[in-house]
């Protein structure tokens, strides 16, 4: 009897098969910095050195237990869920304006809305210096909180807006229908639907202000700096072996997030 040929896209066909192999290796190559940081961190007090020469949680202990490096983490933690929270409050209502609105200008308005992802980094962090320096809050937390709001706000939109594509309109007519008002309906119909979206927004909106570097860099006072920018000024003056420590914190840190974003929506 003639073989039987695989199709193209069966699982056990040589295309298949090359993708699948292609795949593994572009994931493993991902994840091969933190295959090297981790076991860094364990480290002596000395040097960084792969392979360690010695394991100790002395780095973690100097991480936890130095205020320097604490001060710098709750600032970002606390600029972080601060601004998620005002980029959700802006960027839902946006989504919803640009998904829902019939008005003239809208396409406009969307490009206006996501302009910060287009224009480059420094450009931004360097116009809202300039512009928050006339204001008198460079330097201030909530300079910053304000700075990482407008970077923050178009991700949110962006997965809002990818949300709200996805929920059945039918149902906020239905309940127009019923008697309910527009802010009823938005409040007590589409938001509900929209809750996995948001949550995967909040989440990208919240790393992304976490691990910001450049406005941050702008903005925060010498004083007071995020982790971030403490990890690159410790990089720029001294390499300190404490670098490897809060690199796997951070490599742990962004699993959860992608973890708990991940669970959320397939429970949803």
């Amino acid at each position: 009897m003639a073989a039987v040929e695989k199709p193209v896209g069966s699982a056990g066909s040589p295309a298949a098969i090359f993708l699948k192999v292609t795949a593994w290796f572009g994931f493993l190559f991902l994840l091969m910095p933190s295959f090297i940081v981790v076991p860094m961190s364990f480290g002596n007090q000395y040097e960084m050195v792969f392979p360690p020469d010695s394991f100790s949680t002395y780095l973690y202990e100097q991480f936890f237990f130095q205020s320097n490096w604490m001060d710098a983490t709750f600032l970002s933690f606390r600029v972080a869920i601060s601004s998620t929270i005002l980029a959700l409050v802006l960027g839902v209502p946006a989504a919803y304006s640009i998904v829902r609105g019939t008005y003239p200008g809208k396409r406009y308005v969307a490009m206006f809305l996501m302009s910060p992802i287009l224009v480059p980094i420094i450009v931004i962090a360097l116009g809202l210096y300039l512009y928050f320096a006339s204001l008198g809050i460079v330097g201030t937390e909530i300079g910053l909180i304000f700075a990482h709001t407008m970077f923050t706000t178009p991700f949110v939109i962006v997965t809002s807006m990818a949300g709200l594509r996805h929920v059945d309109q039918s149902l906020e007519t239905a309940a127009t229908i019923m008697g309910a008002g527009v802010m009823q309906t938005f409040f007590k119909v589409t938001l509900p639907l929209l809750k996995p979206a948001m949550f995967a927004g909040a989440l990208f909106a919240f790393l992304m202000s976490f691990d910001e570097v450049v406005i941050a860099y702008f903005i925060a006072d010498t004083g007071r700096m995020t982790l971030p920018v403490k990890m690159f000024n410790s990089i720029q003056w001294e390499i300190s072996p404490v670098l490897a420590a809060v690199s796997a914190l951070l490599t742990v840190l962004s699993l959860f997030v992608c973890v708990l974003a991940a669970s959320f929506q397939k429970k949803s």
